[in-house]
């Protein structure tokens, strides 16, 4: 068993609670929020070790690994100090609010040899990871262009200030909203090398963005572009989704749905022309379900890497270190 303990219980501390209570191969040793309240609920109602303050709770509990889920301006601190008491970590995304912090992480968990995990969730969609294997493949010939885009309904009026608000807490569409679709891209087909007349559009907020466009270069020369809008009103939950384009087709897919088109030698699976798949074709079972296979799915693949079974080599610490990195890139190039 692999004792795990948990920082933060807002809305994904919880979602990841739920799954890890539920683990088989996972025992929650603690649970640490500053909520009185929810500490209260949680040590009555599911019976968890709770604590406020989550030094006392490594020096109490001594788990095997911690899964961090605050806000980001608590990240690196936290997160270095957690790296020096040599316990795995899975940490919420974004990873740091600079590049420079991220760097100096990245290194000493080399150093001190720890399974690291930033919960960037679309890389365990099936969709995106169908579209990662067709394109190590080359079935699109020379791909010469893209666009990554995500939309939705997070700031649609004017209203009162929050954390999404606050640029020094992780706020904004850029660092919390298209960093998703940003660490899609480096995944899925590079590394970002540099970001060009980068638009960084208020619509409803006053201190953060709405709305990023930008147009990127790879570190594989490939060019493309970034939309993403958080006060679209036309969807109704987050989408997100990449068009890639090359000599021989082009791919178009979202978490729900892959459109893929062929000019000739399809693989197998697949035919001339266009070809449809589902998510619910190329999703893989996971043990316990809540809000997408997807959220299960990481943290299977983390606790597996703590306990020596895969590599640790999916959203680690450098590679959400070259998406706020990317990140960096827009701000600098912003007109």
């Amino acid at each position: 068993m692999l004792k795990v303990a948990i920082i933060g219980a807002g809305k994904m501390g919880i979602s990841h609670l739920s799954i890890l209570g539920a683990h088989p191969d996972v025992d929650v040793v603690g649970v640490c929020d500053t909520s009185k309240m929810v500490n209260d609920f949680l040590s009555r109602y599911g019976k968890f070790n709770c604590f406020t303050d989550y030094k006392k709770m490594m020096s109490e509990t001594k788990p095997d690994a911690v899964v961090v889920a605050v806000p980001t301006k608590f990240h690196y601190s936290m997160i270095k100090d957690l790296l020096l008491s040599k316990v795995h970590i899975f940490a919420e995304k974004p990873f740091c609010l600079t590049s420079a912090q991220g760097e100096e992480l990245v290194k000493l968990a080399k150093q001190q040899g720890i399974v690291n995990q930033i919960g960037y969730h679309n890389k365990f969609i099936g969709t995106f990871s169908e579209v990662k294997r067709l394109v190590n493949s080359g079935v699109l010939g020379k791909i010469y262009h893209f666009v990554a885009e995500s939309y939705g309904p997070v700031v649609i009026r004017a209203k009162q200030d929050t954390w999404r608000s606050d640029p020094s807490e992780g706020g904004g569409c850029l660092m919390d909203y298209a960093s998703h679709v940003i660490d899609l891209v480096n995944d899925i087909l590079a590394p970002v090398a540099s970001a060009k007349s980068s638009l960084l559009k208020k619509i409803y907020s006053t201190n953060v963005e709405d709305a990023v466009y930008s147009t990127l270069e790879l570190e594989n020369k490939l060019t493309g572009l970034l939309s993403v809008n958080w006060s679209d009103e036309t969807h109704r939950k987050m989408t997100t989704s990449i068009t890639i384009v090359g000599t021989n087709g082009k791919i178009e897919s979202d978490a729900n749905e892959l459109k893929v088109y062929l000019k000739e030698n399809p693989p197998e699976g697949y035919t001339k022309g266009w070809t449809v798949k589902y998510i619910t074709d190329l999703t893989e079972e996971v043990d316990f379900y809540l809000r997408g296979e997807e959220y299960s799915a990481q943290l299977d693949y983390f606790v597996k890497a703590a306990m020596g079974k895969v590599p640790n080599t999916i959203n680690t610490f450098e590679s959400a270190w070259k998406t706020d990195r990317a990140i960096e890139m827009i701000k600098t190039s912003a007109i």
